[in-house]
Parts: structure tokens; C-alpha cells; sequence
């Protein structure tokens, strides 16, 4: 279950309990399941972009520095 999710859809849920929900006065919470799972993909888009971004911008960092003239393993060695 996607707590983060949960909680993006429903701000009203303070504690998620195996699967339960429930408010801050500890009242059972009925979520919307395809909210929830809408949000989960678009958080699993997000993480999945952050790390494509990363993997990237070590790419692209390691070409500019392989252009400046540095071996692989001075490359490696600061980073």
C-alpha cells in the first residue's frame, strides 16, 4: 500500500493501520482506491524521471570531463 499516496488524496488520514485508515480522532477513513492509485502512478512516474534525470546528468557530467581530458579513473576517483 502507497502511504504517500494515501495521504496526497486524502489529507484527512493521519495513521494508516494494515491497509485501515483512520483521521486524527481515530475514525475509520474510506478512501477512494482509484484516486489512490492514480496518484501512486504519478509518484511512480516522478521517481522513475528523478532517476532517469540523475543517471543523465552523470552521463553528461562525465563527458564534459572526459572532454577536458581526464581518464576514466581520475574521472572516478572524484566522483
Amino acid at each position: 500500500m502507497n502511504h504517500n499516496a494515501i495521504r496526497n488524496t486524502h489529507p484527512n488520514v493521519i495513521t494508516i493501520i494494515n491497509g485501515d485508515c483512520f483521521d486524527a480522532d481515530g475514525n475509520p477513513v474510506a478512501i477512494d482506491q482509484s484516486l489512490v492509485d492514480a496518484e501512486a502512478a504519478r509518484l511512480q512516474a516522478e521517481h522513475e524521471a528523478e532517476v532517469a534525470q540523475k543517471a543523465a546528468d552523470k552521463a553528461s557530467a562525465n563527458a564534459k570531463l572526459k572532454a577536458l581530458g581526464l581518464t576514466d579513473a581520475e574521472i572516478e576517483a572524484i566522483t
